[in-house]
């Protein structure tokens, strides 16, 4: 019996990978559940801040609110990156902070700049390109650590409404190269986002100046500093921190219910 080759992404391994993104660990998997259960089962067992988990094909990916989706292989990059905050604060506004570092990234393989619907969806100007998914796990009041899932689209098939991917001649290396530091910045970073933060964010608001039904009927005005979406219904602006964004408006290919179908 012969020993398995090792997985390999765009012909590189695991050590290879994590010398050149300068992280202490890269697990490369062939097929898996979930990214985000093998990351939080890593950092159960002391894996170190900045190992990330990836996988060729997901058959039960994780996004918000318990959605489930599949992922086939070499299809798009499916990650999960561990790292271990101390600003309790910070994580309120994580996945917004890393939906700006993804959106700067994957500009370069978009034919317009790529857009964000609160709180952890990037969109292109045809569908939902890459999505993020944030899960800490708490020791008393402090995080011990948070798992970052990513997923983007390379390929999509035809069916699939509301989705859309890079353009050809984006790589799975490539991105995880231009991914990595940004990401790990946005992760580092303490504290409320910042003027300069809210600024690029309110450029890059797919929902701003829209009706919306959910959290709440009224007109989206933007998001607060500590990460709420912000909804005009009548005189009054109310602050959501959970629960999905529906927008209200005619079907559209990046609006209505294709914001809610199936994408990373």
């Amino acid at each position: 019996m012969t020993a398995r080759e090792p997985v390999r992404l765009d012909g590189e391994d695991a050590a290879a990978l994590a010398t050149r993104l300068g992280v202490p660990r890269v697990d490369l998997l062939e097929s898996v559940a979930s990214t985000m259960d093998v990351a939080h089962a890593a950092a159960t067992s002391g894996a170190p801040a900045g190992t990330i988990i990836i996988a060729d094909r997901q058959t039960a990916g994780r996004g918000r609110t318990g959605r489930r989706w599949s992922a086939a292989s070499g299809a798009g990059l499916w990650m999960t990156m561990l790292e271990r905050p101390t600003d309790a604060a910070a994580l309120d506004v994580l996945s917004l902070r890393l939906g700006l570092a993804v959106a700067g990234v994957v500009d370069r393989w978009l034919d317009a700049p790529a857009r964000l619907k609160w709180p952890n969806d990037v969109y292109g100007a045809d569908g939902k390109v890459a999505g993020l998914l944030v899960e800490a796990r708490w020791q008393d009041e402090r995080p011990s650590w948070v798992a970052i899932g990513l997923g983007v689209n390379l390929r999509v098939p035809p069916d699939v409404v509301g989705a859309a991917s890079l353009r050809p001649g984006a790589t799975r290396a490539a991105l995880l190269e231009a991914l990595v530091p940004p990401m790990r910045a946005a992760a580092s970073a303490t504290g409320a986002l910042v003027a300069a933060e809210l600024r690029d964010y309110g450029v890059r608001d797919l929902a701003r100046g829209l009706p919306c039904r959910e959290p709440a009927v009224g007109t989206i005005v933007g998001i607060a500093a500590t990460g709420e979406l912000l909804v005009r219904s009548g005189d009054a602006v109310g602050a959501y921190r959970s629960g999905s964004l529906v927008i209200a408006m005619p079907p559209h290919p990046i609006r209505d219910a294709a914001l809610e179908a199936r994408a990373p």
